[in-house]
């Protein structure tokens, strides 16, 4: 087994453990962090919206010979200074994007293109785009992700309950706010694919928390009729037994997503894929991110404030004050006890599992034999 396999056994089985919902104000206070950092972007730099979205033309030239920084100045010298974005194609071509250029200035820019270009005119292709299309996109987008999040608090609400519902959002929701804060950072250009890739991580990021949730749900099931564990205790156990799967899911979709916007978009050029790579990639992290260290310790902070549960906390914390003083007055007892009171003694501390069972006090006293005495 490898080495990675065999963590993920001593995980399940409670061997090793971290303790992920004991440190969760750690969590948090990185959270907030990240997400402040994204918005100051956000509102500061703002977003490199597409020709999609603000309107505008496109020119695709032939092969020439003029490099792609000659023909951004010589893009801008001809719209007046507009937004100028140009991308290198196969067999020597340029794509050249003007934003906000009407269709009045598209045709006199084309001819001063093709002038300092050294091509013909008529081999230019010039597409105009009008703001009216990206502003349907958007729109769309925008009912699209309020349904999606409708329905999924509605399927989280049904299936498993309105706190974890309720988690779910607000990681939901932290994913897509560091990816939209990471692309005004970046200056990444936002285009259809950009919205695209939004919308697509948003399902990785629920996958990854119905998967916790999922195992959460069963370890909790009849939580109250023991005394071993708080609820927190019974989270960070459901939470490291899902660990190792929550992380081979998140490096598989990385891998290949990565080659697309490292390989495909940094060495190849293939500009036009780093619009839907760069989303995919930053939210499927913070989606794995969110899964692990935002959405379980939220649910647990929510759900130790039911009376059930405080209940709960009491009767365990008393358990173990009983153990500890019985352990204190009669120390000759104590390793009879010790298996019993380490689960007391050692829940707290993120370890997870089944643990030693008390030896058998009969041990080594033998079967009868048979013989009156």
């Amino acid at each position: 087994m490898s080495r990675l396999g065999n963590l993920g056994a001593r995980l399940y089985r409670g061997e090793v453990g971290y303790d992920f919902v004991g440190k969760r104000k750690i969590w948090y206070g990185i959270s907030i962090l990240i997400t402040i950092t994204a918005i100051v972007g956000l509102a500061v730099r703002g977003l490199n919206m597409g020709i999609e979205f603000s309107g505008g033309a496109v020119f695709t030239t032939p092969n020439t010979k003029v490099s792609s920084t000659d023909a951004r100045q010589a893009a801008e010298d001809a719209s007046g200074g507009h937004t100028v974005v140009v991308q290198e194609l196969g067999r020597g071509g340029l794509r050249i994007q003007i934003s906000e250029l009407g269709t009045k200035e598209a045709l006199p820019v084309q001819e001063k293109l093709a002038k300092e270009l050294g091509v013909k005119t008529n081999k230019i292709d010039t597409q105009l785009v009008g703001p009216s299309w990206g502003e349907q996109i958007a729109s769309k987008a925008w009912q699209g992700l309020a349904i999606f999040m409708v329905l999924v608090v509605i399927y989280l609400a049904i299936a498993f309950e309105w706190r974890m519902a309720l988690a779910a959002l607000v990681a939901l929701i932290h994913d897509l706010t560091i990816t939209v804060g990471v692309y005004a950072l970046v200056g990444f250009e936002v285009t259809p694919g950009t919205v695209i890739g939004l919308l697509t991580i948003l399902g990785y990021s629920l996958y990854d928390t119905v998967v916790v949730f999922d195992g959460l749900k069963e370890a909790s099931k009849d939580i109250t009729k023991q005394t071993r564990f708080t609820y927190s205790e019974i989270a960070n156990r459901s939470l490291n037994s899902t660990l190792v799967r929550s992380i081979n899911t998140t490096v598989v979709a990385l891998l290949p997503v990565g080659a697309l916007l490292f390989i495909g978009g940094g060495l190849l050029g293939a500009g036009m894929l780093n619009d839907i790579s760069l989303a995919l990639f930053v939210g499927l992290a913070a989606g794995a991110y969110s899964s692990i260290f935002i959405a379980t310790p939220l649910v647990a902070d929510l759900k130790e404030r039911d009376p059930r549960m405080k209940s709960l906390a009491k009767r365990v914390k008393a358990k173990r004050a009983a153990a500890a003083k019985a352990e204190a007055a009669d120390p000759a007892a104590e390793e009879d006890d010790a298996p019993a009171l380490e689960d007391a003694a050692a829940a707290p501390s993120g370890v997870v599992g089944p643990r030693r069972q008390p030896a058998s006090r009969n041990r080594g006293r033998g079967r009868p034999s048979g013989k009156r005495r």
